[in-house]
């Protein structure tokens, strides 16, 4: 009797086992969905003036809620992993020609120049000179989802394409791309006012980008000249900062870390002979040693010390995150200028965004807006599974754009009115 009692119990138990099971599975998915967290506008930090007022009524999606794809949208990390692998959904492939500029050391820079597609809302030449991620180039996926849109608000497009970042293009002098370095985009920025004269500026940089453009246009005050604004959209802002938390575990960036040192080595390594060959004329302090280390390498900090940093002579990682970071270039930026990051990117600590924070309370010339969810230059949009090809960022910098524009068209005018009356008068 006892036996039969026993085992009737015992389904009894399965189904508390599974069922127990099922809601621990549940609980995982809610916590790394993030599917509690709730959709917001994004957060300002601003200064009261005329300019912020003005974006504020001329922008609405600094005030209205973002809001992600239903299921995953709220997850930095699948936002941050699907721009990684996909960079975006049914991307465009928008028509322009490639320039070529030989540097003064030899080096080949390259970019792509987009024509408008339509007039501007002011009916003004507008260009934006963009400046892509690590590693990146204009036939990158959200490049071009980016830049198709810019074209049909009006803009042409200058894409700058990383020197050693397009597969098909050879090095022509012992180096590459780097973290600060601001040549090869000076070179584009040059070329455009140039050839334009009458094109006024619109600067834009993605991550790695990000930091480049702010430190270009902190330079010189000459690098402001026919700039309208800049935008930066998820950059770090300090690299000596950012490297001591690149090595944390929290939020699995120590995992990203590696796959981007990997991603660098393979670029690095398939232009070995440009930069290590026998024949390559190699800056003093790069050795064939270092080659070797660069094997080994499993973090972006490693290769940046044992090669990055060598091509222009820095003589620690120290040295050269200091110099080639944008932060201590920041204060000197004049014209408007939009920084951008999530709150959920698993790439940049939220210790970093003390620096944008701060100094949007001192200059009234800066916004910093931090949307909840958007992982690493995702911005996913869409209903519940299926992202839109369009995301929350695309639309943001181009509606800035236009509200920077249009600000800028009514101060003329004012100023116009304003000399009428006083010839007048």
């Amino acid at each position: 009797m006892n036996a039969m009692m026993e085992t009737s119990e015992l389904p009894a138990v399965f189904d508390g086992v599974k069922l127990a099971a099922v809601a621990a599975v549940l609980y995982v998915i809610v916590r790394c969905l993030n599917l509690k967290s709730p959709t917001a506008p994004p957060d300002l930090y601003f200064q009261d003036s005329g300019l912020s007022r003005f974006l504020l009524k001329s922008c609405p999606l600094l005030t209205k809620e973002y809001i992600p794809p239903l299921i995953w949208g709220k997850s930095g990390h699948i936002q941050t992993a699907l721009y990684g692998k996909m960079g975006r959904v049914r991307s465009p492939h928008p028509y322009g020609h490639r320039k070529f500029i030989t540097m003064s050391d030899g080096a080949t820079s390259t970019f792509d120049l987009f024509e408008p597609l339509a007039e501007h809302c002011v009916g003004d030449d507008i260009t934006m000179v963009i400046c892509p991620g690590i590693a990146n180039h204009s036939e990158k996926q959200y490049i071009r989802t980016f830049v198709d849109y810019a074209q049909k608000n009006g803009y042409r497009c200058a894409v700058l394409n990383h020197l050693g970042a397009l597969p098909n293009i050879e090095l022509t002098s012992p180096r590459m791309f780097t973290y600060g370095c601001t040549w090869e985009f000076g070179a584009m920025v040059n070329y455009i006012k140039k050839t334009y004269p009458l094109t006024q500026l619109v600067v834009v940089g993605f991550s790695l980008g990000g930091n480049i453009v702010c430190k270009y246009l902190g330079e010189t005050q000459a690098n402001q000249e026919k700039v309208l604004c800049c935008v930066s959209v998820c950059q770090g802002y300090s690299a000596l900062r950012a490297q001591e938390t690149f090595m944390q575990w929290d939020q699995c960036r120590r995992f990203y870390n590696f796959l981007m040192a990997d991603n660098m080595k393979k670029i690095i390594l398939s232009h070995r002979q440009a930069l290590f060959g026998d024949h390559v004329k190699k800056p003093q302090s790069l050795e064939d040693t270092d080659l070797s280390r660069l094997y080994t390498a499993t973090s972006l900090m490693q290769i940046d010390d044992n090669v990055m940093r060598k091509f222009h002579g820095y003589n620690s990682l120290k040295e050269y995150y200091e110099e080639e970071s944008c932060m201590r270039y920041l204060h000197r930026i004049y014209v408007p200028l939009m920084l951008v990051n999530a709150a959920d990117d698993p790439l940049v600590h939220e210790s970093l965004l003390t620096i944008p924070k701060s100094l949007s309370e001192k200059r009234e010339n800066v916004m910093f807006v931090l949307p909840l969810h958007g992982g690493h230059l995702g911005f996913f949009e869409g209903s519940v599974l299926f992202p839109e090809p369009l995301t929350w960022m695309d639309k943001l910098v181009v509606e800035y754009a236009n509200a920077i524009c249009q600000w800028e068209r009514n101060k003329s005018q004012c100023s116009d009115t304003e000399l009428v009356e006083a010839d007048l008068e």
